[in-house]
């Protein structure tokens, strides 16, 4: 449609990177950390930005990013379009908006926390039995066509779909020590239907648009109900029915 964009993230070749910013894009899209390293080296400015978006806005603001963003926004022009995108909002992060926006207009387009297309269950795991059998039982069904397990750890995640594989169950695994290629070549391969099982850290709850996940699985508890809701997004998008199943130990 005639638009030029940049993008600029971690992982990916600098150089090539300063090549797209040269050609003076009409879109810059980036991840908070890359961003800073192109300020610093003077590659980009900011002070001509009129329209700033965040994506995943509660993300973007909680502690971990928070100090990023206000160095990123201290660059930019104070007089700009600011628009703040997420599923989900926590009572914090709200607070901290006022820090950001001047008299914010508040829009919301959901009825409910999570959508009615996904059916929530939860799969209690007798005392004494092996969560990861329980799993594997769960896989041969045919009806779990595209699967995605969520798993607590970079470690756990990569242990489960390697573990997987060894049962002949096409899995691959998505997690923060991938490279970015790893990660490309491991959507790719699920999108394609080449791989079965997808196995993630919460990376994969955000941000994602994987077509017909039929199950989302919580192998390992999410730490936050926000977590929980992205999570189950990832299954039952657009039109589609989708089911979400979460693992309790009972104790």
């Amino acid at each position: 449609v005639g638009i030029t964009t940049a993008v600029l993230i971690g992982g990916a070749n600098m150089r090539q990177q300063v090549g797209a910013l040269r050609r003076n894009p009409n879109i810059v899209i980036a991840t908070p950390g890359r961003l800073i390293d192109h300020l610093q080296q003077g590659t980009i400015r900011l002070d001509r930005v009129n329209t700033l978006v965040l994506d995943e806005a509660d993300r973007m603001l909680d502690m971990g990013f928070i100090d990023d963003m206000r160095m990123i926004l201290a660059k930019m022009n104070k007089e700009r379009h600011t628009l703040f995108f997420s599923a989900t909002m926590s009572r914090e992060v709200e607070k901290l908006i006022g820090d950001f926006l001047s008299s914010p207009v508040i829009i919301s387009v959901k009825t409910r926390d999570t959508s009615k297309n996904i059916d929530q269950d939860v799969v209690r795991i007798p005392r004494g039995k092996d969560k990861f059998d329980v799993l594997v039982e769960l896989l041969q069904n045919r009806d779990f066509s595209r699967v995605l397990v969520f798993g607590r750890t970079k470690f756990g995640v990569e242990k489960l779909a390697k573990a997987l594989s060894r049962l002949h169950i096409h899995a691959e695994s998505i997690h923060g020590n991938k490279t970015h290629g790893a990660r490309i070549r491991a959507l790719e391969a699920f999108k394609a239907g080449k791989v079965t099982v997808l196995v993630a850290t919460d990376v994969a709850a955000r941000g994602l648009d994987i077509p017909a996940v039929s199950h989302v699985i919580n192998f390992d508890l999410p730490s936050t109900y926000e977590d929980y809701v992205h999570r189950i997004g990832r299954t039952g998008r657009a039109s589609l029915k989708g089911r979400a199943l979460t693992f309790v130990q009972d104790r």
